[in-house]
This record gives structure tokens, sequence and C-alpha cells, in this order.
């Protein structure tokens, strides 16, 4: 009886050992040392990224890098603005990585496209903004025109209050300069502003001190110290651009100087992925590129 009871319990015992080393073969090939574990996959991707240019993208651009990094802790990606026009220069030569630009290469003087890669990744809608006081909620493309050409100086001439009108312009090298001209001024080159900016961040901070200006910005930057202005009664919603209603807006571009290397791929993959141009795209309120029905070119 003893011996039986013995060799119950063996058996039970031996089965339980059997039963831990099949679970413990079973759980080898989901450690990260497995060839298919996205943890292996994550430690192999390292490297450094520097990408230059658009202030307008440069919100987004920040915290897509920074989402990426949290995924591949052996990456280091650096986000400086400078404007479209320096992005391309300097990707162009070498300088950067990646170059973030408003504006198609084609359309930038001095620039060889024909050895640039270009990476469409979001749709960017700009915004003609004013002082939250001016008083004028729409304003057409001919009274934009005659505004930034000094042909209108008081916004009472265009239904707002009895004031002079302050032109904030942005800088040569802005694509979102060089877009405003192209759809939205039509080819009209702009008169001197009473002052001029680059950085998105600082028109942002000029137009909300100073009563009657007036100037343009990436919509990501909007908030309630600043008044978007609609064109010709459109706003710079999804809608209204993907119909055609709405006429200022641009793809936002990452160049490279050639085909990208592994790691600069893997970043641009992750910022098309549904992922991002379903989520973070939206957030930071920018639109996805895949959704465009639109088309634009150089």
């Amino acid at each position: 009886m003893v011996r039986k009871r013995f060799r119950a319990v063996l058996i039970t015992v031996l089965l339980a050992i059997a039963l831990t080393a099949a679970a413990g073969c079973g759980k080898k090939e989901a450690q990260p040392g497995s060839e298919t574990h996205p943890a292996k996959e994550a430690a192999k991707l390292a490297g450094n990224i520097i990408a230059v240019g658009s202030t307008a993208m440069q919100p987004f651009m920040e915290e897509a890098a920074k989402r990426f990094m949290e995924q591949y802790p052996g990456v280091q990606i650096s986000v400086q603005g400078g404007g479209s026009g320096t992005g391309l220069s300097q990707v162009s030569q070498g300088a950067c990585d990646i170059g973030m630009s408003d504006i198609f290469a084609e359309e930038k003087e001095g620039i060889d496209a024909t050895k640039l890669k270009d990476h469409p990744v979001i749709v960017q809608a700009f915004a003609v903004v004013t002082h939250p006081d001016v008083g004028v909620e729409s304003l057409t493309k001919k009274q934009l025109q005659d505004i930034f050409t000094r042909k209108i100086t008081n916004w009472k001439e265009v239904g707002g209050k009895n004031q002079k009108i302050f032109l904030v312009n942005r800088a040569k090298g802005s694509g979102t300069r060089a877009t405003f001209k192209k759809y939205v001024l039509e080819g009209i080159e702009e008169a001197k502003g009473d002052v001029e900016q680059d950085s998105s961040g600082a028109v942002h901070k000029i137009v909300s001190e100073t009563p009657g200006a007036i100037s343009y910005l990436g919509i990501a930057y909007l908030d309630d110290k600043v008044k978007p202005v609609k064109i010709g009664g459109a706003a710079p919603t999804e809608e209204d651009i993907s119909t055609g209603k709405y006429p200022f807006w641009a793809f936002g571009h990452l160049y490279t100087k050639g085909e990208p290397s592994k790691v600069v791929k893997a970043f641009i993959d992750f910022v098309l992925s549904n992922e991002v141009q379903n989520g973070l795209v939206r957030e930071m309120h920018y639109f996805p590129v895949k959704g465009m029905k639109v088309e634009r070119r150089p």
C-alpha cells in the first residue's frame, strides 16, 4: 500500500517537473533574446538623427521624436527650427539627416531637388491671425492682398475697428511665407512689414501683444491669445481644405539626401504609421497625409 502511494506521488512530481520544463521552453521564445521579440528589434535600432527646418512642423516633430525615442532607447533625435529654406539647404549639404519643409524642394531657389527624396508626412493648415481686438471675422483674398501690400492700412476699411494695421511678415526663407504668397497673395510681393519674424512662436507672441497686428501661423499655434480669420468665409478645417474651399495649407515634407539610412527610415515609417497618423497628427491639429483629396505639385 505504501509502495503504491509512493509510486503515485512520484508520478505526480515527475509530471509537474515535465510540465514546468515545457512551459519554460515555451517562454524562451517570448524573451527579449528571441529573434521576433519587439524588445530585441528596439535594441538593435540605434543612432542619431538631426531634423532641421519648418517651425510650423516643429511641435509635431518634437512630440513624434519623443514617442519614437521612448520605443527605441538607442536612438537620439534632435529637432531644430530655422525655417523650411534652412532645412532644405542643410539636408542638401549633408549637415542634417532630415530637412523639414512646408514647400517642395523644387520651389526653393538654389536647391537641387533631384538629389533629395521627398517624404510627405502631414497636411498642415495655416491661418491668418490678428490681435483679438481687431474685430474682423473673415477677409477675402483681395482684401488680404491689399493689406499685405499696404493698400489698406486701417482695420475700419475692412469692417474692423478704427485702428492702424500692424503688419508682421515672415522671413524670406519661411515655407509658410512662400505658401501664403503663392496661394493667398497669388504671387504678389508683400510690402515691407512693421516687423519680420521667422519663428512661429515669435510671430504668435508679437500678434497677441500688439494692437492692430496681423500675420499668419500654422494652426497648431492657435489659442485664445490670437484671432484666426477666415479666408473668403472658409476656415482651416479638414473639410474646407479637402474640398478645395480653403487655400492656405501645405504638405509637411521630410526630405532626405537620397535614400534614408535604416534608423531615419524607421523614424519616417513611424511618422507615417496608422498609430501616428490617426493619433498624434490629429491631436496636434494637423491632418493625415493619406486622407488628402486635393493634390498639390511643385
